[in-house]
């Protein structure tokens, strides 16, 4: 049997499962495969909260990944796209790719996703359209010395009781409804998340974070402004036990400028692609994205 018959074959024996959070474990090996940052808390956290898709090979492991993670009663976010290196060029991640729109369109919701150069065309023939351009720093070594907020602010360790003013700040400035994601984020990254206040105790912005495989990730960062935006990123940074990942809206040119002078470096690039009834959003308060799993 030729290959491409045996690929054929095997295709048509894919079973797709629905995930669990108990497949965290399981599911982390693709992520690493793939040079991804994300650890099982992730996996356990979208699986928790979304709804994933996975099919496994002969021997019982995951060999494919998609995930739909609602942020909202209209929007879902598509994410963990991932097909093993033997089983890719054989339609598993389209396979499980519709599965995840299905999901998403089965519950009335548009789709986003954060797509790689790689993956953009890709997206664009099945509807989604460009949102704005993103890049992954990889922050330098040298970045910590913390920027002083603007007069009558201060920046200070978010605490737990900050959780709920965190969400209500954020939603009106980020799109989402994502509650339980924030509240996860301060709880398993303490020292990364701040928050500026104003005189009267009111929110000016916050900043949240987490650990990861290969280096901590701080994000989601909003904020009224761009000075309070780098007061908060340079106040995570320099809590973080080594330089983090952060992914920044291109158009952010104060933040930009701030980690090219810090020695950083940006790889990667993004780009935030939405499918259905949602309006596009420039990210104008948003200084650096929760990661291309969570919006």
């Amino acid at each position: 049997m030729a290959a491409s018959d045996r690929g054929a074959a095997a295709a048509a024996t894919w079973r797709v499962e629905r995930l669990a959070a108990a497949d965290a474990e399981g599911l982390c090996p693709l992520s690493i495969e793939a040079g991804w940052n994300q650890v099982a808390a992730d996996w356990r956290l979208m699986l928790n909260l979304g709804q994933g898709f996975g099919v496994r090979g002969d021997d019982g492991r995951w060999i494919g990944s998609a995930l739909a993670l609602p942020l909202g009663p209209s929007l879902s976010w598509i994410s963990m796209v991932l097909v093993t290196g033997p089983a890719r060029g054989r339609g598993l991640g389209t396979k499980l790719l519709s599965r995840a729109l299905a999901e998403a369109e089965a519950n009335g919701a548009a789709a986003g996703l954060d797509a790689t150069e790689l993956g953009r065309p890709i997206y664009l023939p099945l509807g989604f359209r460009d949102a704005f351009t993103l890049s992954r720093w990889h922050v330098g070594e040298g970045a910590r010395q913390v920027v002083p907020p603007p007069a009558g602010l201060t920046v200070r360790p978010a605490q737990r009781e900050h959780a709920a003013r965190i969400a209500a700040y954020d939603g009106p400035r980020s799109g989402f409804a994502r509650g339980a994601i924030l509240e996860h984020l301060l709880g398993r990254a303490p020292r990364l998340a701040h928050v500026a206040l104003r005189p009267d105790g009111t929110l000016a912005g916050y900043v949240l974070g987490r650990d990861g495989y290969r280096r901590p990730h701080v994000g989601p960062l909003v904020a009224d402004d761009e000075a309070i935006g780098l007061a908060l990123l340079s106040s995570a940074v320099a809590a973080a036990a080594e330089p983090p990942l952060v992914d920044v809206p291109d158009h952010h040119a104060v933040i930009r400028g701030w980690l090219v002078e810090q020695g950083g470096s940006a790889p990667r690039r993004f780009t935030r692609m939405l499918r259905g009834d949602v309006v596009a959003d420039d990210a104008a308060h948003v200084f650096a994205l929760a990661g291309p799993e969570l919006g």
